[in-house]
C-alpha cells in the first residue's frame, strides 16, 4: 500500500497500520472464489449450500408459509412473530433443550452472552482458543475476573477451577466455563464429558456453569446433527449451548440454548439482540427448511459420508509422512480428526495454498494473528460432496509440492554456494 498525499490524518495513521501488516505478510484482503473449484475451504460441510432438496425444502416452506419478505424491526418491537417463537421451539425440543432464542449470527449471540450473563463477582474460565466472539462479550461484562486454561487440558482446567474456589464463594458468585466442541482452526473436539465432570467435581453444587459452543458441530456431530451435547447425553448437565446455522446448515444465524429464564434474561439484557433489525422472514424459512433435512433424515448418509472421507484422507496423509521429504516439510494430524477440519502446519502456507488453488482446489492459508505465532497452516475442510478421487488428487498435490519445494531449496544453497567460492576466488 503506496502512500496518498489525499489521506487525512486519521487515515495516514490507519495506511501506516495497514502497511505494517503487508510487510508483515499478515494483510487480511478480500478475495473470491473461482467457479469450478474442488472446495476444501468452506464450512458448508454437509455441501447443502448447492444441494437441490435443501432449496426445493426452503422454496416450499416460503409459498406454504406465505411470509413477507422483512422482519420490520428488533424483535423487542415490530420484528418477532409466531412464526419466530414456533421455529425457536423446534430447534429446541430437536436439541433437547428447555428453550432457545434467535440471534441474527454466533457472533452476535456469543457477544451478547458473555456480555451480560456474567455478573459482578463471577469468574469467566475459558479454552485458550475460544472464539474472538467470546472475548468481545467477556471484554464488556461485569464478571470479576477472566482465567484461561491450556487448550483442551483438562488437568490444567482443575487446576484453575482449583485455584478460583474461595475467592468466587466469599463473593457468592459463579464460575462460567467457555469451550467450543470443536475447535474451528484445527479441527480437534473438545474433551467435554471430562471438562463437565471436572466442573461438577471441583465446585461446588451451583457454582459451575458449562457454556458451549456447538458452531462447528451443528448438522454434523451426534444423532442427526444435534451435536456433540446431546451425543454424550449432557444436556441436563451444561447450562447454554450455542447452535449456528451459516455452516453445515447452509443458511444464517444462531440460537442460544438453555432455560426459560436465561432466554427472558437474554431479551432483557443481550443488546445485539435488543438493538438490531432481526433476521428476515426468508433467513427463518431457510433456517426450518435446513432443520427438515436433519429431522427427517436426510443428512444421515451426508454426514456418513463426509466421516469416511476424513478417514480416507487421513490415512492417505500418513502414509505420505513415511517420506522425509514430506515429514519435514508439512505437519499433518497425529491422530484421526473427529471433524471435516484438518490443520496442516508448515513455514509457508501461503505458497502452499497458491499452488493447491492453482491446480484447482480452493485451500486457503491461516497465519498470525487469526492462529498463533508459530502455528501458520493450510486449513484443509472436507465435505460431504467431496469424493475420494478429490482427495487423492490433493494428497498427490501435496506430495508433488513437497517434492518442488525440495528442488527449489537445493538449488538455492547450490546457487548460495557457488556465489561463496566466487566471492572467495576473487579474494585471492
Amino acid at each position: 500500500m503506496d502512500d496518498d498525499p489525499t489521506d487525512s490524518p486519521l487515515e495516514t495513521r490507519l495506511r501506516t497500520l495497514l502497511q505494517r501488516r503487508q510487510a508483515h505478510s499478515t494483510l487480511r484482503t478480500l478475495t473470491t472464489t473461482t467457479p469450478h473449484q474442488t472446495d476444501f475451504s468452506s464450512n458448508d460441510f454437509l455441501s447443502l449450500a448447492t444441494s437441490a432438496h435443501l432449496k426445493t425444502a426452503f422454496l416450499a416452506e416460503l409459498a406454504a408459509a406465505q411470509l413477507p419478505l422483512g422482519s420490520g424491526g428488533s424483535r423487542l418491537l415490530d420484528g418477532n412473530s409466531p412464526y419466530a417463537e414456533n421455529l425457536e421451539r423446534e430447534i429446541a425440543d430437536f436439541h433437547g433443550a428447555s428453550a432457545g432464542l434467535l440471534f441474527n449470527s454466533g457472533f452476535d449471540a456469543n457477544a451478547g452472552f458473555f456480555a451480560c450473563v456474567p455478573q459482578a463477582g463471577d469468574v469467566v474460565v475459558y479454552d485458550e482458543l475460544i472464539h474472538a466472539s467470546v472475548h468481545d462479550g467477556m471484554r464488556l461484562s461485569r464478571a470479576g475476573s477472566r482465567v484461561p486454561f491450556r487448550h483442551n487440558c483438562v488437568q490444567d482446567l482443575r487446576r484453575v477451577l482449583g485455584a478460583c474456589v474461595e475467592g468466587v464463594r466469599a463473593r457468592k458468585g459463579h464460575v462460567i466455563v467457555a469451550v467450543e466442541t470443536v475447535y474451528s482452526m484445527d479441527g480437534d473436539l473438545a474433551p467435554l464429558q471430562e471438562i463437565v465432570e471436572t466442573v461438577e467435581e471441583v465446585l461446588p453444587k451451583g457454582m459451575g456453569y458449562v457454556v458451549i459452543d456447538e458452531a462447528h458441530s451443528t448438522g454434523v456431530l451426534g444423532p442427526r446433527g444435534r451435536g456433540l451435547v446431546c451425543a454424550l447425553g449432557l444436556e441436563r448437565r451444561v447450562f447454554a449451548r450455542l447452535h449456528t446455522f451459516g455452516k453445515a446448515l447452509a443458511c444464517g444465524g444462531a440460537i442460544i440454548l438453555g432455560s426459560s429464564v436465561l432466554r427472558l434474561y437474554l431479551i432483557n439484557y443481550a443488546r445485539p439482540l435488543i438493538y438490531t433489525t432481526f433476521l428476515s422472514y426468508p433467513a427463518l424459512a431457510a433456517i426450518r427448511a435446513s432443520y427438515s433435512l436433519l429431522q427427517n433424515g436426510h443428512t444421515v448418509q451426508l454426514a456418513a459420508h463426509l466421516r469416511a472421507l476424513i478417514q480416507n484422507l487421513y490415512s492417505e496423509l500418513h502414509t505420505l509422512t513415511i517420506n522425509t521429504t514430506f515429514r519435514a516439510l508439512l505437519t499433518v494430524p497425529p491422530t484421526c480428526p473427529r471433524s471435516p477440519i484438518f490443520s496442516i502446519q508448515l513455514a509457508e502456507p501461503k505458497i502452499l495454498a497458491k499452488f493447491l488453488q492453482d491446480k484447482g482446489m480452493m485451500v486457503r492459508a491461516v497465519v498470525p494473528p487469526t492462529v498463533p505465532e508459530g502455528t501458520s497452516r493450510v486449513r484443509i475442510c472436507l465435505h460431504a460432496g467431496n469424493t475420494e478421487a478429490d482427495i487423492g488428487k490433493l494428497v498427490a498435490s501435496l506430495e508433488e509440492w513437497c517434492l518442488q519445494r525440495r528442488d527449489e531449496r537445493v538449488e538455492e544453497k547450490t546457487g548460495a554456494a557457488a556465489k561463496r567460492r566466487g566471492f572467495a576466488s576473487a579474494q585471492l
